[in-house]
């Protein structure tokens, strides 16, 4: 969908320029702008108010300095980052990721991916996002421990329970959960829900390890049974082997799919007969492993190097769990040549734009992940109303909220896009439903 609003083009322009060197940020701006088109025709009044102009710009981006000591007694350094993307509608919520790749460019592509998302679930939380370069991989419990204490002794200064309120992502994982939760203790000296995917003997929520992975499956279903179609008997691939892709595969398999390969950041593993989802939990959850070793319990799987030749497999359905632009076009393309009618994203936005372009051009049905990824975040606002309450709920409770939330999401990204005429372009539907609540939350806020 090219962007050919006047208003919209010079913005984008303004955006690029002050945002020079972040492709992730500028590539996540041009996807909404481009959804917004029609927005901008039938709601002059928002043009008015500037609200494009400030849903673009956070409201506040940090960036700060994180030493700790190795096991060796060696100094560290690593750069921390926080930026708080939009509170209009709610406190700062999103999460931290620890992994090297992590600059600013990435942080406030995810914030602004998270505004959006968050308004999608209909629960009061505004989007952030945070993280640092450091890398988990490899290191010492108590080197993460040191770094994570060093990175919330900073942080700590800028969120709080009803200001901003971190979760976890990709590197952030109970332990790093805790630890941080430990050090905010410490230093504010006070017990608040400030947190969310905290363990569960310290407020933290059931259901929640499992909520993206669910969220998608319960997402993708209500897309599938809207087009007349079903999980039952189609072929999956999932990419990643996390939590979201663990627990997506637990529940596509509930629905009766095969789920035939998963992966890491080394390669992918393909087993024709459908994947062991016990085996894969006692490699990543229970030994921390590589998922190459998923070929050493069962033998007649294979184990390719290299992540991309995932997308090679033939499915149904795809499922990428993994990381950002993991798809391209030409992964796309391949996907389309081997009759694959659905891709749904666990990941944050796992498609180039030339992927979905081919999506939507050869009529595949096409779940962004700002909706269909959101019952994660769905699910830590689920916790902070318990930690509020003081209340622990069941593992059911939450998960029949969780479903509903899916499916109201599912349910308004239909309506947004049928009113805008783009009927089952949900990905348009996504970005107008999410928008709009912001928005008006915006304008009737004044000039803030």
């Amino acid at each position: 969908m090219a962007l050919k609003n006047q208003y919209l083009i010079d913005l984008l322009e303004t955006v690029k320029k002050r945002n020079a060197g972040e492709p992730e940020f500028i590539q996540a701006v041009t996807e909404v702008f481009e959804s917004l088109q029609p927005v901008v025709d039938k709601r002059p009044d928002l043009v008015e108010a500037g609200v494009f102009e400030r849903i673009v710009e956070p409201e506040r981006q940090i960036m700060f300095r994180v030493p700790w000591v190795d096991d060796n007694g060696k100094v560290q350094v690593n750069r921390g980052f926080r930026v708080q993307f939009n509170s209009a509608i709610g406190p700062y919520k999103g999460g931290i990721r620890l992994h090297p790749s992590v600059y600013l460019g990435i942080i406030k592509f995810l914030g602004f991916e998270q505004v959006f998302k968050n308004s999608l679930t209909t629960l009061p939380m505004g989007g952030g996002k945070g993280g640092s370069d450091f890398d988990p991989k490899g290191k010492s419990d108590g080197e993460i421990m040191r770094f994570c204490q060093s990175f919330m002794t900073e942080l700590s200064k800028h969120i709080g329970a009803d200001c901003d309120v971190p979760a976890g992502d990709i590197g952030t994982g109970g332990r790093e959960i805790g630890y941080m939760f430990g050090q905010y203790k410490r230093l504010r000296n006070e017990f608040t829900g400030v947190l969310t995917g905290k363990g569960l003997t310290y407020g933290g929520s059931l259901a929640r390890t499992e909520a993206t992975g669910y969220g998608l499956c319960y997402f993708t279903n209500e897309m599938l049974q809207a087009n007349g179609m079903s999980f039952e008997g189609k072929t999956v691939v999932i990419s990643g082997s996390g939590n979201v892709a663990i627990y997506a595969t637990e529940k596509a398999q509930e629905y009766g799919a095969k789920v035939v390969a998963l992966s890491d950041s080394n390669g992918y593993i393909y087993d024709a007969d459908g994947i062991k989802l016990d085996i894969v939990k006692d490699i990543k959850e229970v030994r921390r492993g590589r998922i190459k070793e998923y070929v050493d319990a069962v033998p007649t799987a294979e184990y390719h190097e290299g992540c991309k030749g995932i997308w090679t497999i033939k499915c149904d359905i795809a499922l990428p769990c993994a990381t950002q632009n993991e798809i391209d076009g030409e992964s796309a393309e391949i996907l389309v040549k081997n009759g694959c009618k659905v891709v749904s994203e666990g990941a944050n936005m796992p498609s180039t734009p030339e992927a979905i372009e081919t999506y939507l051009a050869n009529g595949l049905l096409y779940g962004p992940a700002k909706a269909a990824n959101a019952g994660g975040v769905a699910t830590s606002g689920l916790e902070m109303s318990q930690n509020s309450e003081r209340l622990s709920w069941t593992f059911e409770e939450v998960d029949e909220k969780l479903h509903n939330i899916m499916k109201n999401i599912f349910k308004s990204c239909d309506e947004a896009a049928k009113e805008y005429g783009m009927e089952g372009n949900y990905m348009a539907g996504a970005n107008i439903a999410g928008f709009l609540k912001v928005a008006e939350a915006m304008k009737a806020q004044g000039c803030v």
